[in-house]
């Protein structure tokens, strides 16, 4: 019996040792993966003045993994910036059914910030307005936004935070360039469209994998977000899946695609209202801007393993 014993115990052993080694990985990359999220977010922030001292930031909270880690990276930072400012979390209760209405609110309480719901039945007029079989995304959305800015307002909020991350911001992009025609996306920060608010978007640098993977180490207890039904068939999925299947295929590609957002050149694109077209005239002088009409183009394009070559 005692050689059974120990053989078990010897097993055991062996085993814990075992998983030591991966353990310990995990939580470095853990460690690795929080410091990159706030750091993503500190850059965005100073890159853009988002919050500025004294700020009274409202964070809105759909019950997402989106929100969740926004919320759980401002936190953070706001125990070591440099500036003083206060954060209050507010979600919109749209009266879906199968909403889970205690889960935030429960979530929200253990974390300490302050935290506001608001309870409006817009599933109602949107099902009314809307003829059954089509999409009710952009009604729902005119009427959160209007709702949401009465509520900053009531608040005293001087910013409103949103949850939209990189990949949002390319789908966006896309989305316009393929069924709106315009060379459009989300800012990072704007005036709120009824010119009172300013919206800033703390997340734009985030890529949404990070996202994914934070919110399976924090556990956040996610709501689904197609409770409505009409989520299936959106534009967005399918230019989502499109992306992520690039990023798969010629990795590299989405950072370039982003990084293209901050390196506009208006002269070699077709808007009159941003260059002077039809007033150009020779100047003399040379430039690195100028057009290389008769030289072919050539591009430094990520390869499928991730190395740079030059494709011309």
């Amino acid at each position: 019996m005692s050689a059974v014993w120990t053989e078990s115990e010897n097993t055991a052993a062996t085993a814990s040792a075992d998983a030591a080694p991966q353990r310990l990985k995990i939580e470095r990359e853990t460690h690795k993966l929080e410091k990159r999220l706030c750091r993503e977010v500190g850059r965005a922030i100073v890159d853009f003045n988002m919050i500025e001292e004294g700020d009274r930031v409202m964070v809105c909270m759909s019950g997402g993994k989106d929100s969740y880690g926004m919320l759980d990276i401002l936190m953070k930072l706001q125990q070591r910036a440099p500036i003083r400012f206060e954060l209050i979390a507010v979600n919109l209760d749209q009266k879906q059914p199968g909403f889970p209405e205690h889960v935030l609110p429960e979530y929200l309480g253990k974390t300490g910030v302050p935290f506001h719901i608001e309870n409006q039945d817009t599933y109602s007029i949107v099902t009314r307005v809307i003829e059954e079989g089509k999409t009710t995304c952009g009604l729902c959305s005119r009427l959160r936004r209007g709702i949401l800015y009465r509520v900053a307002d009531e608040l005293g909020a001087t910013k409103i935070a949103l949850g939209h991350h990189r990949d949002d911001i390319l789908q966006t992009l896309l989305l316009n360039m393929f069924f709106g025609a315009k060379m459009k996306t989300m800012p990072p920060k704007l005036v709120s469209d009824d010119g009172r608010h300013v919206v800033i978007r703390p997340m734009a640098y985030v890529a949404e994998k990070d996202l994914v993977r934070w919110a399976q180490h924090r556990e956040f207890p996610i709501i689904p977000c197609n409770l409505c039904g009409s989520q299936e068939n959106l534009q967005r999925v399918q230019v989502g899946e499109m992306l992520r299947e690039w990023e798969k295929k010629f990795p590299g590609r989405i950072e370039n695609m982003f990084s293209a957002l901050q390196n506009v050149v208006p002269s070699h694109l077709l808007d009159g209202t941003l260059h002077d077209f039809k007033g150009l005239k020779p100047t003399g002088v040379a430039s690195e801007q100028g057009d290389k009409a008769f030289d072919p183009e050539s591009f430094v394009a990520p390869s499928p393993a991730g190395l740079n070559i030059v494709a011309v």
